[in-house]
């Protein structure tokens, strides 16, 4: 690949949204019906929707096929049940990944409804599903799911989701996609992460605020899409979370 450094700052408010009554949905990138042909991936990242559905609702069972989809949930829980038998709760610090593969079905509902001093509580459920490429079609469909909290609290990009071969060993969940990795920091006001560097990034701050070393403040919902860059440092301003992207490999036009 012969490309040139960029870095390209996506603000929370350019993004396409989806709001309906029980879903409030912004997408990064091309989703839906929401269509531009100049905005449709970067590197293997071809989905990061910042969603927060209502308690009691939810997607219905709906298909996929051929795609790693990895869900990280910022508040609230969200259930999670496909036609291969698996069921699971996603909270925050719960690393959860699903393989469509050949095909699967599967259901997202929030799971707030819970009893409190005798009556209903209920809170919607904050999440962001990102959807990126398998190196291979035709997989097996898998689901997997890990309790990573501890390893956040002790600092630090921390491997969630990854493919990479230097990650065998060390990271919360496979992907099949051998050259894609997604790593999550949580950071308290003044603390900071240093970038990897890759052909492609995607850096997505979907909690809180930051600044990027180079270009400046970066709030709620803002994103940075990078090009053959890297070890830029990003240092919280406020408690936030960032989720990034890093890949080895992009899709073919």
């Amino acid at each position: 690949m012969n490309l040139q450094p960029a870095i390209d700052v996506r603000r929370a408010a350019e993004r396409f949204s989806t709001k309906i009554d029980w879903l409030d949905s912004k997408h990064s990138f091309s989703f839906g019906h929401h269509r531009d042909p100049g905005n449709t991936r970067h590197g293997l990242l071809l989905v990061n929707n910042d969603d927060i559905v209502k308690p009691g609702a939810g997607f219905e069972t709906h298909p996929h096929q051929d795609m790693e989809i990895v869900t990280w949930v910022l508040r609230g829980s969200l259930v999670h049940q496909d036609s291969q038998g698996h069921n699971g709760v996603i909270y925050p610090g719960l690393a959860q990944r699903m393989s469509a593969g050949t095909g699967i079905l599967h259901s997202e509902k929030n799971d707030s409804w819970r009893v409190e001093g005798g009556g209903e509580h209920t809170e919607p459920v904050h999440f962001v599903q990102m959807w990126v490429v398998p190196d291979e079609t035709g997989i097996a469909p898998g689901y997997e799911q890990l309790e990573i909290d501890d390893e956040l609290l002790r600092g630090g990009l921390v491997a969630v989701a990854s493919g990479l071969p230097e990650h065998q060993d060390n990271s919360a969940i496979r992907i099949k996609n051998k050259y894609a990795a997604l790593h999550v920091a949580r950071m308290q006001a003044g603390e900071s992460v240093e970038l990897p560097e890759a052909p492609f990034l995607h850096l997505f701050v979907p909690r809180g605020g930051v600044t990027l070393e180079g270009a400046g403040a970066l709030g709620e919902g803002d994103a940075v899409r990078f090009t053959a860059t890297g070890g830029q440092r990003v240092t919280a301003t406020e408690p936030a979370e960032i989720l990034v992207w890093e890949m080895h490999a992009t899709i073919a036009a």
